[in-house]
Order: structure tokens, then sequence, then C-alpha cells
């Protein structure tokens, strides 16, 4: 006798099963945690004890021979193992959760409206790549600040919500500024991991070789080679329906862009279960790349102006009336800054972002008549702030933003406010504890830096750009090579000063690193950064004039690796990097032979081992 289906009967199974309502009305199993799931087995009456461990196989997406003799216990523990060794593997793929990153983007840049990228839904190119199976990649190509970024996680809320039963989503977005997400392999983890996260058995490709190699898979000098063979065989893979990949910023790939684009067309043209939404900025050496896919469908933001613009109109509608209510503006000031805004945007959402960070800080009797100080186009925009950093009262501050900017546009991923003290000098008066002093200290920095939850970034890739190509002579006044021996000293100096035996205090040798808690304050919070980059920092800091100083007998990198190396490495393991540790000795030790075997000025024999 048919009682009914889910849906009918929803409220009756929850208080029977405790199994969320959302769960049984098809949300993705992936969001609810494993021993969530586990708990559902509580209520769960079977005739053979054994079968509740098996009726979660399928909610945990796990594959296990079945034999009905097995103590439940027994299975139990099989089951457990096997969720242990997934989670585990798992927990080292992830390098980043694009999830997060998309949050943090969407919150960076103001939030996302819906009606600034719905146009995109209506061109003939989305539809031809939505509905054609022969058209299976789809290039977003814009200029800097078009707002190609918003527009993708735009898309992706779109199909999100469409394909949420039907098929796979996994997306990256990569940035230049950060070295953890600006690298082919680092695209490939984000894009692996999203999609095991929601289809757990697809992991089992990732452990044949994670059982072997551990975490060395995803960061050795074979990690993109593994890691290609490892997403193929996932797209491959028979239980795999169809799946959307989508690729942000190409353009900021920075190490390893040609293979990464040889694997988006590659899989593209064999493999029809796969879509691909890539973006990035108008570069030649990707569109000659790219238009080996066959079908492929280029949607340029410059081709479609129009619809560009009306949704920049809509953002600079939003952005106003946000400007109005904050800054109490009068009806005349509303339309004055609107129609400057309006008049002058020329496409760009960016430069309207800007333009309104800078007048959220002037008083709205003012902003009539600041807001046309404002030039159009990014590039004057940029050279406006750093003239006005430049030409600050306090010659100090001018001095103190300069400095910043040349080590926030030299670090290999953002900082943190309390690593910042350790790179920069501090003005007197001011605690590396103050956070309220440091923030003040980055907003000093106008419209090229942003702070978000203690991290500090640049607003826009263009801004960086803007930096070392039209304003090096002034944040680099004796070249990038001195910002790299400043911050490179720096570090050494810091670990030499603050690193030693057991910092935490732990009296307990082989303590496992899950139960290690740090005491308070941690004495490594402001050091992680110095810990993990200084060997790039030295690498990148010698030029062929000053290449060795620094690496003769009793100079600093010997004094430092003789008395602090296992400290060093000490600390490195209760920030869980010390396989970072390793990967930088053998940086160092590789560049070494290199350098001096090529300088036949320097002794040999006097060279310290390392390892």
């Amino acid at each position: 006798m048919r009682l009914g289906d889910k849906n009918e009967l929803k409220q009756q199974i929850q208080g029977i099963t405790s199994i969320p309502i959302s769960a049984l009305q098809g949300a993705p199993l992936s969001q609810f945690s494993v021993d969530e799931r586990f708990s559902w087995m509580e209520r769960r009456q079977t005739s053979l004890e054994v079968d509740r461990v098996y009726s979660l196989l399928g909610i945990l997406d796990v594959k296990i021979p079945l034999f009905k003799d097995t103590e439940a216990a027994t299975a139990f523990e099989r089951l457990q193992k096997i969720i242990d060794k997934r989670g585990k593997c798992i927990q080292d793929l992830r390098l980043t959760d694009p999830c997060h990153d998309k949050k943090r983007i969407e919150n960076t840049k103001g939030g996302l409206l819906k009606d600034s990228y719905r146009w995109v839904f209506g061109t003939s190119e989305f539809k031809q790549w939505r509905s054609d199976q022969l058209s299976p990649l789809l290039w977003i190509k814009g200029d800097p600040g078009k707002g190609k970024t918003m527009l993708l996680c735009g898309i992706i809320n779109e199909l999100s919500i469409s394909t949420v039963d039907t098929a796979l989503l996994s997306y990256f977005f990569c940035q230049a500024t950060d070295s953890r997400i600006n690298n082919a392999t680092s695209v490939l983890r984000g894009l692996i991991y999203m999609v095991v996260e929601q289809q757990p058995s697809l992991v089992s490709h990732v452990q044949k070789k994670y059982d072997k190699a551990g975490k060395a898979l995803f960061k050795d000098a074979n990690a993109w080679t593994a890691l290609s063979e490892i997403f193929t065989d996932i797209l491959q893979d028979s239980s795999l329906d169809s799946i959307y990949l989508i690729v942000d910023a190409l353009d900021e790939c920075v190490t390893g862009l040609q293979e990464l684009l040889e694997l988006v067309v590659s899989t593209s043209l064999v493999l029809s279960r796969a879509k691909w939404i890539v973006s990035s900025r108008n570069w030649s050496s990707i569109e000659r790349s790219l238009n080996t896919a066959a079908h492929g469908v280029r949607l340029s933001l410059e081709l479609n102006e129009r619809s560009v613009a009306a949704a920049i109109t809509i953002y600079i509608q939003s952005k106003v009336n946000w400007l109005a209510e904050r800054n109490e503006y009068s009806s005349e000031t509303r339309e004055s800054v609107q129609r400057y805004l309006s008049l002058n945007a020329n496409g760009t959402f960016l430069w309207v972002a800007l333009v309104c960070k800078e007048l959220s800080k002037i008083p709205g009797w003012k902003a009539t008549k600041k807001v046309t100080a404002f030039p159009p186009e990014l590039n004057p925009f940029y050279r406006r702030m750093m003239d006005q950093i430049r030409g600050v009262e306090d010659a100090e501050d001018g001095e103190l933003c300069t400095q910043i900017l040349a080590v926030v546009s030299a670090v290999y991923r953002p900082v943190l406010l309390n690593e910042l003290p350790l790179l920069i000098d501090l003005p007197d008066g001011v605690a590396s504890d103050d956070y309220k002093a440091l923030s003040d200290i980055v907003g000093l920095c106008g419209s090229f830096l942003t702070l978000r939850e203690h991290t500090i970034s640049f607003v826009h890739q263009s801004a960086k750009d803007f930096l070392i190509k039209e304003a090096q002579n002034e944040i680099y006044p004796c070249g990038v090579e001195s910002v790299h021996n400043t911050i490179f000293s720096r570090s050494l100096q810091a670990m030499s000063r603050i690193v030693q035996r057991d910092i935490y205090g732990l009296r307990t040798p082989g303590i496992s690193i899950d139960q290690v808690t740090p005491p308070e304050p941690d004495p490594l919070v402001a050091l992680r950064y110095s810990c993990l980059y200084w060997v790039d920092h030295l690498i990148d800091c010698h030029t062929s004039e000053n290449k060795f100083e620094d690496l003769q007998d009793s100079g600093p990198v010997y004094v430092f690796l003789c008395h602090s190396f296992l400290f060093w490495l000490e600390a490195l393991s209760l920030i869980g990097s010390l396989s970072n540790g390793i990967v930088a000795i053998r940086k160092l030790e590789n560049w070494l032979q290199v350098s001096f075997f090529s300088a036949t000025e320097i002794n040999i024999d006097k060279i310290p081992r390392l390892m």
C-alpha cells in the first residue's frame, strides 16, 4: 500500500529518523558532516544488525563488500576506517575552499547584484554554450575592471540552482598576488577538491596515488602531472553524469598557464560530459591556445558594451544609494555624483567601486566638488592616488605607505595584519599588536589595498600592475631586489630572535600536532610568513652584483642554519608546514649549486652543506 513519497511525508520521516528535511528535499549530502550522517543510523531498525551499518553506504558514498555474517561492530569499524582514510586524503588535497574564496570576493567587492549580471544569460554566446553539446567551452574576456569575476560569481549562482540535481559544479578563482592560488597545480587541486566534496566516491582516483605518496602528491615536482592524470580519470568516471567547470582570471595564473590551457582544451574536446567556462583579460597568448578548442564560444565584454553599460548603471545606482544614506547626501549631491559616475565609468565596474570607496570618506557637503577630481579610467585614478600618498603633509606617513606598498607587492601571498610589523618600520608609539593602529596605517594607502579579516591584499590585480609597471621608481627606488632583501633580512632576524627549542612549552616529544594547543599569546603568529618564505626572498634579492654576501662563512644565513635550523623546523611543524621547509631547503640548495658553479670567484669548498 502506497503511503506517499519523501516530499509528502517529510515531516513524519524527519520525526522518526532525525534526518533533516533539507536532506529529504534533495540538498547535497556533502552539506552534512560525516558525523551527522552517521547519526541517522541510530534509529534505524533492521532484521540483521549489520544492515544498520550497510544502510549508510549510499548516504556516505562508500563502496565496500557486503558480508551478511559480519558482526555489526566489525562492519562499522571497516566503514569508519574507510571514512577516516578518505577524510585525510581530502584534507591534504585541500589548499583553499573555492566556496570561501567566492564569498570573500563578493564581500570585498560590496556584494553581488543580480541585476548587474543577469544580462549574460540572454546573450547568444551563453545560450549556445548552455544548450549546444558541441560547444563545451565558453571564454569570457575583457579588460581589467570590467566585472569578469563578479559575472562568473553570478553564473555560478545560477548554475548551482539550475543543475543541483543533474550535474556537479566546480570552480576556482585565480589570484596573482597570492602564491597559493596563482598556479596551475593549485587550480587543479581546487577543482578536484570541490568535485570529491560533492561526490566522495570519486576520491578513489586521488587515493590510488595518495596512498603511495602522501601529501607530497600535491606538492612535489611531479604534482601537476599526477593531478592532471587524476583529474582526467575523474572526468572519465562512469558514475559522473555531467560537470560544469569554471576558472576565473586565467591571466592571473602565474605558473603553468600553458599546461592549464592545454588541459582545458583537451578535456573539452574529448569529454562531452564536461563543460567549461573560463575568463581572462584579452591576452593574445590565451587566445591562441583556446583557438584550438573546436566550437569554443567567446563572449567579449567590449563587444557587449551596451549590456555592460546597463549593468554598470544598475551598479552605480546601488552604490550612490549607499553613499547617500551613509553620508547624508542632498538630492542635488546624489544627482551630481550619479551623473559624474555614469558619464565617466567607461564600462569599468572597478573604477566606480574605487571612486565610491574614496567618496565614502568625504562628508556629503564636499562630495559634489570632490567627485570631479577623480580622473576617468583606472591608471589615471591610480596615479592620482600615488601622488596623494607622496604629497601628504606628514612625510613620515608618505614614506610608511610607500614602504607598505613595496612590501605587499613583493610578498608571495597576502600578509596578515599581525605579520606586517616584522616586515616594515613601525612608527614610534605603535605596538606590533595594536591592530587598530595597524589597520589605520594600511588605510593610509588609499584605494590600492583592502583589509578583510586581517588579511592585506590589493584591491585588484590592476592596482599591483600599476605599481610595478608605472610607479616602480617610487616604490622601488633602489630596485625590487632591495625590497626582497629587506623582507629576507627582517625575517631572518625575527626568526633568530624568536624561534627556540620547545617554543610552545609542550614538554612532550612526539606529541601529535592535533593535540597541540598554541599558548596565548602565540609566539609564532607574527612569524608565519617569515618562516615560510624567507628562502624565496633570499634567492630573489641577490643580483649578480651582490650575489653571495649573505652566504659566506659566518654570514647571517650560515649562522642561522647552524644555531636555529632545528628550531625553525619545529616552528614549521607547529604551524602545519614542515613539508614547506623541506621544499625551501631543497630550493636553496639547488640554487646555491647552480649559482656557485657559475661563479668562479667563489671557493666552492667553503659552502656549508645545508642538509
